[in-house]
């Protein structure tokens, strides 16, 4: 229930909530979690103390090299625990969790270790997770938000088996300010999505001086897409929002394996045909979802009946029924579907079974950027599906020749996640590849939230400079995997998560007014895209279309009337 006393405080951004956690005072205020669990304290060795900060919590932050060592636990709900300040917590506000997590040494493989939150006596809230191991620190970044406000409150430390250690660096939970964030991603946007531009008339200048010019950004270079499906498309008020706010599109299920087989010999391609024709009516491009899907259950059964050999000869089959009638016709392929949560073919097939469908795919199709695809990378409470653990996966399937072009983040989002998105992307971006958010739903009942949360997560993406376009899945209630996430009503209304994603590709929109200087020059600072110019001279209007594209520096354009 909420709590009725003093908890009106104003909020405090970046201040930890956690007091203590560098342990000063020893293990005060920890409490062990497990009849056999032991706490005690330790100070790491030097060279073994992590060198990074945490996002937002000041430039002048450092881990401590102090820990806890929870010892003797006796199952996965074994830990520690501690209260923190009920009255700090305010809803409606993100909250990020910060810090480091190891297992004791002699643990071998990676752990699960979760961070949770406990209100009012049992209400659990989950706070992030790790992927821990033994002789190195992990970070922990996650985040999340209350809706009404707790009498009490405490963070637990959870997980890894039993007799496994867990170790405890600098646990913070602290406020972030949407405020703040959002102002420096705005700086972050305008020198990642901008640039000057010099608009040179020339050898005209001398009879245009002081000539009145308007400038029109026509498309964007970052492309915004949803998932569509044969039913949707049928709907006028989807297909208004759509064709007015979306730049590409991608199939929600027509193109998976289990729709055009469903019967083995039994194609079935007229439902993506037909996605194709209405696509192709609006000049949208389209992303190819996906050509296998690595996760059991999703795998039809007449393919689980086939003995191996048969199984590949049916993936093989699979990749040139589909490439090679569609070669040219998606730009991108997911092409074996969420293999951070999923092994059916490399269970049956192999390790090198999936970098074998890169490399027949990029040779039936070499057109398509073929991508890897999964979920919860950029969320921070998944330790099967973390950026190191993506990175990895990207690393093993290029050393064996897959042409990996791109990474899919789905961004199935639940969680208000903020920064903990950019922390993905910036470990992402050093592979070099281009990240899309390929599947973005953002889920909130409350359509107030829902619009704030899809901003933050909007605002993150746009203004990192390794991703290059974001997909929703889906918009229009009633006709999306997650209800909670539509920007459409089911009437056609636009809702306030559907007008604040307006509102966002409107204010990354450039248009520019004014006149021709002296010199013959018309400069401006715009989005990458396509412009139209428009200039009123004594003999009438003129037009000219022109390309603003990335580059460090001016962009100076001849205008040739």
């Amino acid at each position: 229930m909420a709590c009725n006393g003093k908890c009106t405080q104003e909020v405090v951004y970046g201040v930890n909530l956690i007091e203590n956690s560098a342990l000063e005072d020893g293990l005060a205020g920890w409490a062990a979690v497990g009849a056999c669990t032991a706490l005690s304290v330790y100070e790491e060795e030097p060279a073994k103390v992590p060198t990074e900060t945490i996002n937002d919590v000041g430039d002048d932050y450092r881990p401590s090299g102090r820990y806890i060592l929870a010892s003797g636990r006796a199952g996965e709900g074994d830990g520690l625990r501690r209260a923190i300040t009920a009255a700090a917590l305010r809803p409606r506000v993100t909250y990020r969790v910060a810090g480091w997590i190891s297992v004791g040494d002699g643990a071998e493989g990676g752990h699960a270790v979760r961070v949770n939150l406990r209100v009012d006596g049992g209400c659990v809230v989950e706070g992030g997770a790790v992927c821990a191991q033994a002789g190195r620190w992990t970070e922990i970044k996650g985040a999340f938000r209350l809706k009404e406000r707790p009498c009490g409150a405490e963070v637990y430390v959870q997980g890894a088996p039993a007799g496994v250690d867990v170790k405890v660096m600098d646990l913070q939970v602290f406020a972030t300010d949407r405020k703040a964030r959002f102002k420096k991603l705005r700086k972050k946007t305008d020198k990642v999505r901008k640039r000057d531009v010099v608009l040179n008339f020339g050898s005209a200048a001398s009879g245009i001086s002081g000539a009145s010019i308007r400038v029109m950004q026509m498309d964007s270079s970052f492309p915004f897409g949803t998932c569509i499906n044969p039913g949707v498309i049928q709907i006028p008020g989807f297909v208004d929002f759509f064709t007015k706010h979306f730049d590409w599109a991608v199939f929600e299920n027509e193109l998976k394996w289990y729709h055009t087989e469903a019967q083995q010999g039994q194609l079935n391609y007229a439902d993506s045909d037909a996605l194709l024709d209405f696509c192709d009516r609006y000049g949208k491009p389209v992303r190819g979802h996906c050509i296998f899907w690595a996760v059991e259950n999703t795998v039809q059964q007449w393919v689980k009946n086939l003995d191996n050999d048969q199984l590949t000869a049916a993936v093989q089959g699979r990749l040139t029924s589909l490439l090679t009638r569609y070669a040219g016709r998606f730009p991108h392929y997911d092409v074996n579907n969420e293999m951070l949560h999923g092994s059916y073919y490399r269970d049956r097939l192999g390790d090198d079974i999936d970098a074998f469908m890169f490399r027949e795919a990029a040779r039936l199709d070499p057109g398509a950027t073929l991508f890897v695809n999964d979920y919860n990378v950029e969320a921070g409470n998944d330790p099967k599906a973390t950026p190191e653990k993506y990175i990895e996966q990207i690393s093993a399937l290029q050393q064996k020749g897959a042409p990996v072009g791109g990474i899919g983040l789905q961004g199935h989002v639940t969680n208000p996640v903020g920064e903990v998105i950019c922390d993905a992307l910036d470990k992402l971006a050093t592979t070099d590849l281009p990240v899309w958010l390929t599947e973005l739903d953002v889920s909130e009942s409350d359509v107030d939230l829902r619009a704030d949360d899809l901003e933050v997560v909007l605002r993150e993406a746009y203004a990192h400079p390794a991703v290059e376009g974001v997909i929703f899945w889906g918009c229009m209630q009633g006709h999306m995997w997650r209800q909670d996430a539509c920007l459409i009503n089911n009437d056609g209304t636009v809702n306030d998560a559907g007008e604040r994603f307006v509102d966002l590709r409107r204010e990354w929109t450039s248009h520019a007014r004014g006149h021709i200087d002296s010199a013959g020059h018309f400069k401006f600072r715009g989005y990458h895209g396509t412009y139209i110019v428009q200039l009123a001279t004594a003999t009438g209007k003129v037009h000219k279309t022109f390309s603003v594209e990335k580059g460090g520096t001016p962009l100076v354009l001849d205008m040739n009337l």
